[in-house]
């Protein structure tokens, strides 16, 4: 089993379109002309075996709106699909897994609720559970990255490691769409902070170089998505990379 980093390319949705956003703003998205499931179907075939999705539309109405659409991907694909996106209440952390998601990125309901997210911790277990950090400005932004909590994330972490926390996802939401490379110092002090926790890049990966310094710096897992869609990452330089680890 190699431990490289992990490479999941992201497929975030409006209206069951493929779309990126800019820092996090509605107002600066661009839309793709391939269909998720194609898409994923691509990444599957040059050996990706993660997907993750996040239902923009479900962030800003509080409940997921494109359930058909990971239906489509879990029924034809056998990748492992981590979801988020308007994840508010259990019936709503359920209604996921059933349509096909296997693992569920909770981080509004984090902030908000902090004794439901222990509970789904404890029901679903750590390795169904992701924490989604959107950090800005050093601190966690909620409801789709419009709301600023004032929550740092050595807060947040410090609620939920000693409930069993395993793994997590942290965008930081200046570089996220930029393709201007990550930030690796804070991601390196977040690891060092918080060792027993999977950590996973997201927002500011723009070529196959980030994700060398990824690797090299000892993340668990990158999210890529705009490189990708932009033509700065290719298939075949995904598929190199994962044949050689």
């Amino acid at each position: 089993m190699s431990d490289r980093t992990i490479i999941i390319p992201a497929i975030d949705l409006i209206d069951g379109k493929c779309v990126r956003l800019t820092q996090g703003d509605y107002a600066r998205k661009k839309e793709y002309s391939k269909d998720p499931l194609e898409m994923a179907k691509e990444y599957e075939d040059c050996g990706i075996r993660r997907l993750h999705i996040v239902d923009l539309d479900g962030a800003k109405a509080k409940r997921p709106c494109n359930l058909a659409v990971l239906e489509k991907i879990a029924g034809a694909t056998s990748l492992d699909i981590e979801w988020g996106g308007g994840i508010k209440d259990s019936s709503a952390l359920r209604s996921a897994l059933d349509a096909g998601a296997g693992r569920i990125i909770c981080g509004s309901i984090a902030v908000d609720d902090r004794w439901e997210f222990t509970s789904w911790l404890s029901a679903f277990g750590p390795s169904r559970i992701i924490l989604g950090a959107d950090v800005r400005e050093g601190k966690v932004a909620t409801h789709g990255w419009l709301k600023d909590s004032g929550l740092s994330l050595d807060e947040l972490m410090g609620w939920y490691v000693p409930e069993g926390l395993s793994q997590m996802i942290c965008t930081d939401i200046s570089k996220d769409g930029m393709l201007q490379g990550p930030d690796f110092e804070f991601y390196t002090d977040l690891m060092q902070s918080w060792p027993s926790v999977d950590v996973t890049l997201s927002g500011g990966i723009s070529c196959m170089e980030d994700i060398v310094k990824a690797d090299e710096s000892g993340l668990h897992s990158v999210i890529v998505g705009k490189a990708i869609y932009e033509g700065r990452i290719n298939l075949k330089e995904i598929e190199s990379w994962l044949l050689k680890g």
